[in-house]
C-alpha cells in the first residue's frame, strides 16, 4: 500500500488541525496546568472531541463507531502532539477500545464500546508494576473464589487512572513472573472496594496513577477474554498504544521544528540572522530529514495494524524506538537552538520537551523496543 492518505484521511487531518488549534493551543496546557487541575485536561474539551466522533474512530459500527481505523486516528493524536492536547484519547479511545474490541465478549462490546464512543465513558490499561515497562513480569494475582476472582498488587504509571470509570486490569492467574501464559485481563470499576488510588501529577501536568488492590473482588462477567490467555490481547493493545505514541511524538517532533525554524528566521545574533549560519543550516536539515523518514514509519505501522498484518508487532516497536530517538532530537535541537529563553516557563517551546519525555517512556522506551524487536527478529 503506497505511504500516502486517501482523501478523508486528510480531511479528518485537516478538520483535527484547526479544531485543536482554535480549542486545545498550548496556552490551553498552561492554563491547566496553573490551574491545578484534577483530571490534567478539560471535561468540555473532551466532550467536544467525544461529539466530532474521535471517541468512536475505531469503534465498529454496529457497536455505534465510526470504523476510521488507525489511519485516521493517527492524524488526530499528531495533531494533539502538535498542541500538546491532554485528553483521555488515548487512554480510553485507543487503549480501551482495542481491549475490548480484541478480547470482550458480544455483551462487553455492546455496553462498554457504544459508552465510549458516545463519550459517555472513560478507561485506563492498569499494567506496569516496577518503573520499568514489561508486562510478561505482571506478578499481580487473580484467584478464583465462589465464582468470581479476588485480585490483589499494585500498578504503577496508569495514564488516566485517577480518573477513569474503569480499569482494564492485567493480572496472573497461573505460572509466574517471566510467563506470557497465565497472564488475565479483568474490568475493574475504579471506585471499588479495595481500589486505592493515589494520583501522580507529571512533568507534563498529566495525570498518573499508581493504584493498589486490596481483596478486590469481582465476578467473572469481569473476565475480559479467556483465563491465563490474555497476553495476546494485552500485546495487541500495547502494539496500538505504541504506535499512537509515535504519531504523537512526530507531532512533537514537527511543531518544535516549525517553531524553531521560524526563530532562526527572525533571531539575529553578532548582527546576522541565525538562520544564515551554516553550523545551524546542517543541523536543521539533518534534523528535517529524520523527521520525513518518521512520517513514512508511523503511517506504515498504523496501515499495518488496520490491516491486521502479522507484522504490527514488529513495526509498533520500529515506530515507539524510532520516534523516541528523533522526539528526543527535536526536543533537545529546539532548547538548544532557543537558547536561554528556550528554558524560560514563559517560552512555550520548553512544554514540548516536557510532554516528550514522558511520552516517550510510557509503555516501554527505545531500549525496551529496540530489544523487542530484535526478539521478534529472532536475535
Amino acid at each position: 500500500m503506497a505511504l500516502v492518505l486517501n482523501e478523508e484521511q486528510e480531511m479528518l487531518k485537516e478538520s483535527a488541525q484547526g479544531f485543536l488549534a482554535e480549542h486545545a493551543p498550548v496556552s490551553e496546557l498552561r492554563a491547566q496546568r496553573d490551574a491545578g487541575s484534577d483530571k490534567g485536561y478539560s471535561d468540555t474539551l473532551w466532550s467536544q472531541m467525544a461529539n466530532m466522533g474521535w471517541a468512536a474512530i475505531l469503534v465498529p459500527e454496529e457497536y455505534g463507531g465510526l470504523a476510521f481505523g488507525h489511519v485516521g486516528m493517527a492524524q488526530i493524536v499528531e495533531q494533539s502532539g502538535r498542541t500538546l492536547t491532554a485528553s483521555p484519547l488515548l487512554s480510553t479511545a485507543i487503549l480501551g477500545v482495542t481491549a475490548i474490541n480484541v478480547a470482550g465478549s458480544e455483551v462487553q462490546k455492546s455496553e462498554l464500546l457504544e459508552a465510549i464512543a458516545g463519550g459517555e465513558l472513560t478507561m485506563a490499561l492498569a499494567v506496569d508494576e516496577t518503573i520499568h515497562h514489561d508486562p510478561v513480569q505482571t506478578a499481580m494475582s487473580a484467584v478464583s473464589k465462589d465464582g468470581g476472582y479476588v485480585l490483589n498488587g499494585e500498578k504503577r504509571f496508569v495514564v488516566d487512572g485517577s480518573t477513569a470509570d474503569k480499569l482494564i486490569v492485567a493480572t496472573r492467574t497461573s505460572g509466574s513472573p517471566g510467563d506470557m501464559k497465565g497472564i488475565s485481563l479483568f474490568l475493574v470499576d475504579r471506585t471499588s472496594d479495595g481500589v486505592n488510588v493515589q494520583r501522580t501529577q507529571m512533568l507534563d501536568g498529566r495525570n498518573a496513577a499508581i493504584i493498589t488492590f486490596t481483596n478486590v473482588e469481582v465476578s467473572i462477567d469481569a473476565l475480559l477474554g479467556e483465563q491465563d490467555k490474555g497476553f495476546a490481547a494485552l500485546s495487541a493493545t500495547l502494539d496500538a498504544g505504541n504506535a499512537h505514541i509515535a504519531a504523537e511524538l512526530l507531532g512533537i517532533a514537527q511543531e518544535s521544528f516549525d517553531r524553531t525554524l521560524h526563530y532562526m528566521k527572525e533571531r539575529k545574533q553578532f548582527g546576522a540572522l541565525i538562520g544564515s549560519f551554516q553550523a545551524l543550516q546542517h543541523r536543521a536539515a539533518h534534523w528535517w530529514s529524520e523527521i520525513e523518514m518518521c512520517k513514512s514509519v508511523v503511517l506504515k505501522v498504523m496501515q499495518s495494524l488496520d490491516e491486521g498484518d502479522v507484522k504490527s508487532s514488529a513495526l509498533a516497536s520500529i515506530a515507539k524506538a524510532k520516534l523516541c530517538e528523533v522526539a528526543e532530537l527535536s526536543t533537545n535541537e529546539a532548547i538548544q537552538i532557543h537558547g536561554g529563553i528556550g528554558m524560560t516557563d514563559e517560552y512555550e517551546i520548553g512544554f514540548f520537551i516536557k510532554r516528550a519525555r514522558p511520552a516517550q517512556m510510557l509503555l516501554g522506551g527505545y531500549n525496551y523496543h529496540a530489544n523487542r524487536f530484535a526478539l521478534i527478529s529472532g536475535y
